[in-house]
C-alpha cells in the first residue's frame, strides 16, 4: 500500500470523509469555516462520537480533552490534527 504524505489537504480530506460517513453530512456543507454545532448541527454527544471517529481515522488516542474546548469550526479540527502530526503524535504518512 502506498503511503501518502499527510499534508493539510490530506488531513482535511480524511476529517471530511470520516464526518460524512459517521454523521451523514452533505460534503458541500464541509468547509473550514463551518461551525461544528451551528452549521453542522452536531450536539455534545455527537462531538464525543466525532472524537472517537477521528482517533480511529488518524490512529491516535486523545488523553487530554482540554484542547477540544477551543475547537469551534472544521478549520479548527484540521489545525488540531496538523499540530498532532507536527508533534509526532500521529504519523506524517498514512
Amino acid at each position: 500500500m502506498k503511503m501518502i504524505p499527510m499534508n493539510n489537504d490530506v488531513i482535511a480530506e480524511k476529517v471530511n470523509k470520516a464526518l460524512i460517513e459517521e454523521f451523514e453530512l452533505e460534503p458541500e456543507r464541509l468547509s473550514p469555516e463551518a461551525r461544528i454545532r451551528d452549521d453542522l448541527g452536531l450536539d455534545s454527544l455527537d462531538i464525543v462520537d466525532m472524537v472517537i471517529v477521528l482517533e480511529k481515522s488518524f490512529h491516535f488516542k486523545l488523553h487530554d480533552k482540554e484542547p477540544l474546548a477551543t475547537i469551534q469550526t472544521l478549520g479548527d479540527i484540521y489545525a488540531f490534527i496538523a499540530v498532532l502530526r507536527d508533534e509526532g503524535t500521529i504519523r506524517a504518512e498514512q
